[in-house]
């Protein structure tokens, strides 16, 4: 698979605080790709260095075979999109207005602005002014404009933060559709369950090193303790090994019609990442 994102040793030190130590990490053509830690643990630092915002104090980092610094080009700069905290909208100008600029910088056709706009569950927000828009709203109109032009590789910096379920889950179909076009997304946040939602691949990040990295399922799969819980018809719940005693057990439940429902216990990716960093992602 070619690689879009490629990053070595990377590192970034501001005076005496270590932001990012010594981190390595490959992103796939056509990859959703997690970097899934807490807050201050260096993510967006990330994300500002491989789209040319900031300079890393050491290692490499290369976008699309070039060192990231080449994406502030302008012809290197389409390539992209962002969605980070800086909304960089006019205030004074409708929701299409503002998308329209955007289409003639990047010479999209206005007819895009009915797409995103969809993608992201605003077509009937368009002509109001974006001084006017609530938080959530905000946050759409800047996804928006980060899918406006199609770009071969998508960053989204916590891009759901501000929205309910409903419009979230709208989000994440749009993200889907974007690449199954052949977007290549990197993927900020500390929710797990978008994570599981969205990813190909995760990487845990805490303090600045990432400490693990892998598909959700391999991941599950690798920090399982091997048993299900099995409720039964007296209220009781019960933890079976996955084996052979353990068949025998729950088919003998099973053939006396004891069984409610049956369980998995594999855990979560949030499991794992206190289980791994002994931290919380709050």
């Amino acid at each position: 698979m070619e690689n879009i994102i490629e990053v070595r040793s990377l590192a970034k030190i501001f005076g005496n605080q270590t932001a990012l130590a010594d981190v390595s990490f490959n992103v796939g053509k056509g990859e959703t790709f997690g970097f899934l830690g807490p807050s201050g643990s260096g993510k967006t630092t990330t994300i500002k260095i491989l789209t040319a915002q900031m300079s890393q104090t050491d290692g490499e980092a290369f976008v699309f075979g070039s060192p990231a610094a080449d994406l502030r080009k302008p012809d290197k700069r389409s390539k992209i999109g962002i969605l980070t905290d800086n909304s960089g909208l006019y205030e004074r100008l409708s929701v299409y207005d503002n998308l329209k600029l955007y289409c003639d910088l990047y010479d999209v056709s206005y007819t895009r602005i009915e797409e995103v706009l969809q993608m992201v569950n605003l077509e009937d927000t368009k002509k109001k002014k974006v001084a006017k828009l609530s938080k959530g709203m905000l946050q759409r109109v800047n996804l928006a404009r980060a899918f406006l032009h199609k770009p071969a590789l998508l960053f989204l910096d916590e891009p759901t933060s501000a929205l309910d379920p409903v419009n979230t889950k709208h989000i994440y179909k749009g993200l889907q559709t974007l690449k199954e076009e052949g977007t290549t997304i990197f993927l900020t946040t500390h929710d797990m369950n978008e994570a599981e939602e969205l990813c190909d691949r995760v990487a845990f990040l805490n303090k600045g090193t990432i400490q693990l990295l892998d598909s959700p399922k391999s991941l599950r799969r690798q920090f399982t303790d091997h048993t299900i819980t099995v409720e039964l018809v007296d209220g009781n719940k019960e933890i079976i090994d996955i084996g052979a005693n353990g068949a025998s057990k729950l088919y003998n439940y099973m053939s006396e019609n004891k069984v409610i429902s049956i369980n998995s216990n594999e855990p979560t990716l949030g499991d794992i990442f206190v289980e791994v960093t002994g931290r919380k992602l709050s």
